[in-house]
């Protein structure tokens, strides 16, 4: 679901238009500071991809302010930061060597147009259909094509028409290189390589280095470079800024083939829209806000219309400028714009200095740039996903003939791959000592595995007890007609078939349809721990350790796998919650799915009735709570601590009836009651209500008054007392209700619980402010439980930095 920007503001605007005061102050100082450190980079890197491609320098200067200007101002990402892409280097560069530079402008012009008919259109999400694969080879392949074509400016010569004519003239290129631009080129690199490193020198070197690395790197290398050349008074090829003549860059229509043109256009469109798009999808999670996409995508076809207007270069969202104007602490649109400002008057007054600059340094900055554009980490995350044969073509495609060959070849290679997954299935046969027969199945059944199935089921031997076990895969019709033809004859024949079908979740198909919840091949086929899909058949099991190792081997199974880098990575840096989660041992509370937090979000602390004793209290005090608080307070340093109570809370219906006070020696379950005396207490003197209804009975009464009073005698610990003068511990109220999935939290100045808020894409369910809650990053559920963007909109993930897993 999109939002119409006519009804709903993004993520920022609450923050662009906010009326003067300290608070707005601040906000435009970081966006100017931001701004600041964006236009830094922007220049270099502008001018260096202009070189890459042929075009005018001035050309990366307008393509830089225009993004930033216009995308700043009417794109969907507030904090993204748009300009001369990286990916269309090549693109263009092609396009000019082809076509002309007027001509690429009006490409240029016509690629906004269709990106703003796209938008308009509602599809931006669309080109996040694209495989990852296919996008970060090609971004590997153009990185690739342009460290290549600029490795022969920083060795002093021309870079060739194609890379594969760079390639082979690399060799001569090297043999004969011109030392001054050798020289530039190495110091460029040298410093772009090295810079961020300053601040990991040892001691008093390492705090002024980090100072010092406060200032972007692009520009520190070619200021550094620029001052060298100047320095030795070497003989260098610098850039040239020809005057600024808007009639010189009049789009002209092209000359050539109509199809060719519109390829030209369609790639310019795909590969700027999907770049822009991947991009502001990581930079809304970076930020965690959440953006307009197809608003995003009007803003880029904008631009790029203007920018194709005035002479500049195609324009797309970029993930380098982006993240060092989040880096840098950018609250809104604003800072985007003014970069653009910033960049606009140092194309119109710094001409002057700008022609100093040496070719090789630009050039030594675009290879470095081309070079990080093959990510190891995009490497390990499709040989992961399995995706590498893709990856692998496509950046040799792209190298080898071009982006939009290359992009096709990919895809191409992707669709093979599918289909040849589609029909790859394994068929195993194997006899149990009983002499039964298992027949599994792995991969999706099609017509293509129907001659290995029916040589697999022909080796069965008459008249066995057979079960086949498919993976649920996919089954078509061909193969479903082999299997139930086979088992009737099999059938006919004395023998006995059974036909399950187990998916990877562990549901397990009847052949009737049925949906049965499985596991491991037992006496049973109920799967253990989900009684919201098997709680009829879980009754009938007679062994509850069996039901226990069966959810064990599930977990090692399906689940391990998943969750093992993250809780390696716990394992050797240990556990640092920011909150303890105090809360009832009843079965029902499953604290990590409410609080959607993962392994090594919570500190969790559980007992009967989620009672906190009051130390020094003969005869009921219990020193294990205390201990924990203590814990977690003086050694984890958690910053909140949640008692979290719930409906139908046994302990409190246990302690209406009076059962802590009856005659006779009392019970540990008496005796440990008896720390819930004050809640009683409580409830007759000041009950909590509910902000928006009424208490259901007095079982529910009690249970959230409970909750306000543990949170009192938690401060009779004197290490969270201390921590909460100090202002550094919050303590939060919370109540779950079972029947209808609701959580409260206390607002303690009213002493009422509000529903938290649940909202998706700018809908809002149960919309209740919950007044004088805690400070949304202390709420349980770490960082984005309870957090709301600047739209109303909470932020997608859980509790932990980790990877978030469904139950």
């Amino acid at each position: 679901m999109t939002l119409d920007i006519s009804s709903a503001p993004i993520a920022s605007d609450t923050t662009d238009h906010a009326p003067p005061g300290p608070g707005a102050r601040i906000r435009w100082a970081q966006d100017l500071s931001a701004s600041l450190v964006v236009f830094l980079i922007a220049v270099p890197f502008s001018l260096g991809i202009a070189l890459a491609t042929g075009a005018p320098l001035t050309a990366g200067l307008a393509a830089a302010a225009v993004g930033g200007i216009v995308v700043g101002l009417s794109g969907g990402t507030s904090l993204m930061v748009s300009g001369p892409s990286a990916a269309l280097t090549v693109i263009t560069a092609g396009l000019i060597a082809r076509y002309g530079w007027q001509a690429t402008c009006t490409v240029t012009l016509a690629a906004g147009l269709l990106q703003l008919l796209l938008g308009a259109r509602r599809v931006a999400r669309t080109a996040l259909a694209v495989s990852p694969a296919i996008v970060h080879g090609m971004l590997a392949g153009v990185g690739l094509t342009i460290a290549i074509a600029q490795l022969h400016v920083v060795l002093g010569g021309s870079p060739q028409s194609s890379a594969a004519a760079n390639l082979l003239a690399l060799p001569g290129q090297a043999a004969g290189p011109h030392p001054p631009a050798l020289l530039i080129g190495a110091v460029t690199v040298a410093v772009l390589l090295g810079w961020p490193r300053l601040g990991r020198l040892p001691g008093r070197a390492g705090r002024l280095g980090a100072r010092i690395a406060r200032v972007p790197g692009p520009l520190a290398a070619i200021a550094l470079a620029t001052t060298l050349a100047l320095a030795l008074d070497l003989r260098l090829a610098h850039i040239e800024l020809p005057a600024w003549q808007p009639h010189a860059f009049v789009p002209a229509l092209p000359h050539g083939p109509v199809l060719g043109l519109i390829a030209a256009v369609l790639t310019v469109t795909a590969v700027a829209s999907v770049e822009s798009l991947l991009s502001a999808v990581a930079i809304d999670r970076m930020s965690r806000r959440s953006g307009d996409l197809d608003r995003e995508l009007r803003g880029q076809g904008l631009a790029n219309l203007l920018s194709g207007l005035i002479g500049g270069l195609p324009i797309a969202g970029g993930a380098v400028r982006s993240t060092a104007n989040v880096q840098a602490g950018a609250q809104s649109r604003w800072a985007s714009v003014l970069h653009g400002v910033w960049v606009l008057a140092a194309a119109l007054a710094l001409t002057g200095g700008l022609r100093r600059i040496p070719l090789a340094a630009l050039a030594a900055l675009v290879l470095v740039v081309g070079l990080q554009m093959v990510s190891s980490a995009h490497i390990r995350n499709v040989h992961r996903h399995r995706e590498f044969p893709v990856y692998l073509t496509t950046v040799i495609a792209v190298v080898a003939a071009g982006v939009l060959w290359g992009v096709a070849i990919g895809a191409g290679t992707a669709v093979l791959l599918a289909l040849y997954r589609l029909t790859r299935a394994h068929v195993d046969v194997g006899t149990g000592p009983d002499g039964s027969v298992t027949v599994r199945t792995h991969g999706p059944l099609t017509f293509a595995a129907v001659p290995r199935l029916s040589r697999a089921l022909a080796g069965v031997p008459a008249g066995a007890e057979v079960t086949v076990v498919h993976d649920g895969s996919f089954l078509d019709h061909a193969a479903y007609e082999t299997l139930h033809s086979w088992r009737a004859g099999h059938q006919d024949a004395g023998g006995r078939v059974s036909l399950v079908t187990r998916r990877q979740d562990d549901e397990v198909l009847d052949p009737d349809g049925t949906v049965r919840a499985g596991s491991s091949p037992g006496p049973h086929r109920c799967r253990a721990w989900t009684p919201w899909v098997g709680h009829h058949c879980i009754e009938q099991q007679e062994d509850p350790h069996g039901r226990l190792l069966d959810g064990v081997r599930v977990f090692q199974l399906h689940t391990a796998p998943l969750i093992r880098p993250e809780l390696a990575r716990l394992a050797r840096e240990g556990q640092t919650p920011s909150q303890l989660f105090l809360t009832c041992a009843d079965s029902r509370m499953v604290t990590s799915m409410i609080t959607n937090s993962g392994p090594g979000d919570l500190f969790t602390v559980r007992n009967v009735g989620n009672l906190v004793p009051a130390p020094f209290e003969p005869g009921a005090a219990d020193d294990s709570v205390a201990a924990a608080v203590q814990y977690a307070v003086e050694v984890l340093e958690v910053r909140s601590i949640t008692v979290c109570g719930h409906s139908g809370c046994g302990a409190m219906k246990a302690l209406l009836d009076g059962v802590h006070e009856l005659p006779g020696p009392p019970t540990p379950l008496a005796r440990w009651l008896r720390n819930g005396r004050g809640s009683l207490d409580r409830l007759r003197r000041v009950p909590a209500e509910f902000a928006t209804r009424p208490v259901v009975d007095p079982v529910e009464q009690l249970c959230i008054t409970n909750v306000v009073q543990q949170l009192d005698q938690l401060m009779a610990n004197p290490a969270v007392e201390r921590r909460v003068e100090e202002g550094t511990l919050r303590l939060v109220g919370m109540y779950f209700d079972f029947a209808t999935a609701q959580a409260y939290v206390l607002d303690r100045a009213a002493g009422t619980f509000s529903p938290v808020e649940a909202r998706t894409e700018g809908r809002t369910e149960a919309r209740t402010e919950a007044r004088g809650s805690a400070h949304p990053e202390t709420r349980p559920g770490g960082a984005s439980a309870g957090r709301v963007n600047e739209d109303g909109r909470v932020p997608s993930g859980g509790a932990g930095e980790g990877p978030q897993l469904a139950a």
